[in-house]
């Protein structure tokens, strides 16, 4: 029977991205993502609850998110989970769970830019674009 690992994730970053590269030179960075849920319990009470998810970015696209990215920044994680397991000094055993992403999108303006209003024509008419479109980042 076939299986299927694939995540998509709409979060913002709680810190900055860390690059690193490994021996062979490899670009490999890593952040986290909050990703927000609010929900109603059965006696009507809103809640809010909050999940920290790890993320893996290698080569290029590791670099742009360095570069590009920083904490708050909104983006789509498309990837799929990996699973780590390893043995602490007093011999306990420790799993952690990351999205290895295969593709991070923008959705903010890249860091140290400033929003701007622009105009689109379309036809003979004008549509205002704020800052709810998301423009394309050309890499």
């Amino acid at each position: 029977m076939a299986s299927l690992n694939r995540v998509i994730l709409l979060g913002n970053l709680t810190r900055d991205p860390e690059l690193r590269f490994t021996p062979s030179g490899s670009p490999v960075s890593r952040f986290s993502i909050a990703i927000n849920r609010i929900y109603t319990t059965t006696s009507g009470e809103k809640k809010e609850e909050v999940d920290f998810i790890p993320i893996v970015v290698w080569g290029k696209q590791a670099e742009n998110c360095s570069q590009y990215l920083n904490k708050g920044s909104l983006v789509l994680v498309d990837g799929r989970l990996r699973q780590s397991s390893w043995e602490t000094k007093e011999g306990e055993k420790r799993y952690a769970i990351e999205v290895i992403a295969q593709r991070v999108q923008f959705l903010n303006k890249p860091k140290g830019e400033n929003r701007t209003t622009s105009t689109l024509s379309t036809s003979n008419e004008e549509t205002m674009i704020g800052d709810e479109i998301d423009d394309e980042i050309p890499f």
